[in-house]
C-alpha cells in the first residue's frame, strides 16, 4: 500500500486545523457533533461481529474494538480537561499514552458496549457543560505537557469534534471498504 493510501486511512477527514477565527456560530456547530457522536457511534457498531471487531481499520492500525474504547478513553480524558481549566489557573493537564492505553487488557477484549455506554454518558455530562459556558469561559486555558502548547477551551470543543468525527470516519470506511 503507498504511503498516501495509508496516510488518508489514518486520516480521513485530515487532520484537525484551528480556524483562525473560533466563532459563535463554529462553537454550536461543534457541540451538536460532540452531542451526535454517541448515538451515531453507536448506530454504526452495534451490529458488528467479533470477527469484524477484531479488524484494523488499516494495516498497522487499532482495530475497531480498540478505536471504539480509544474514543470513550480520549473524551473522558478531555471531559477532565475542561473541568481543570475551569477550576484551576491555566493547568498543565496529565498527558496519556494512548497507545499504551490501546494495548491494555480491557482495550483488546472488553465489550465495546462498556465504552459505547461510558460515552453517552461522559458526551451527555460534557455537553451540558459546553452549552452553559459564557464566551469567557470559553477562552480559559490549559498546557499541553506534550510540546507545552496552550490550549483555549473553544479550540478544544474543536479537537474533539474533530476526534469523534476522524475515528468514526476510519470505521466507517473500512465498513465501507468491507461491504459489511
Amino acid at each position: 500500500m503507498e504511503k498516501i493510501d495509508l496516510e488518508q486511512l489514518k486520516y480521513p477527514i485530515g487532520k484537525f486545523e484551528k480556524p483562525e477565527q473560533i466563532t459563535h456560530d463554529q462553537i454550536q456547530e461543534w457541540i451538536h457533533i460532540l452531542e451526535m457522536i454517541p448515538e451515531e457511534l453507536e448506530g454504526m457498531v452495534k451490529d458488528l461481529t467479533e470477527e469484524q471487531l477484531e479488524t484494523p481499520y488499516r494495516p498497522g492500525g487499532w482495530t475497531i474494538r480498540q478505536t471504539v474504547h480509544h474514543i470513550s478513553d480520549s473524551h473522558h480524558n478531555s471531559y477532565l480537561r475542561f473541568k481543570w481549566a475551569l477550576t484551576e489557573d491555566n493547568p498543565i493537564i496529565k498527558a496519556y499514552d494512548e497507545k499504551a492505553w490501546a494495548e491494555l487488557f480491557d482495550t483488546k477484549t472488553a465489550p465495546i458496549q462498556l465504552s459505547l455506554d461510558h460515552l453517552k454518558a461522559v458526551h451527555g455530562k460534557l455537553v451540558y457543560l459546553l452549552k452553559g459556558l459564557s464566551s469567557l469561559q470559553l477562552k480559559k486555558t490549559f498546557i499541553h505537557p506534550h510540546n507545552n502548547t496552550e490550549v483555549s477551551l473553544d479550540e478544544n470543543i474543536g479537537t474533539y469534534a474533530w476526534h469523534g468525527r476522524h475515528h468514526f470516519a476510519q470505521i466507517f470506511n473500512l465498513i465501507e471498504r468491507k461491504g459489511w
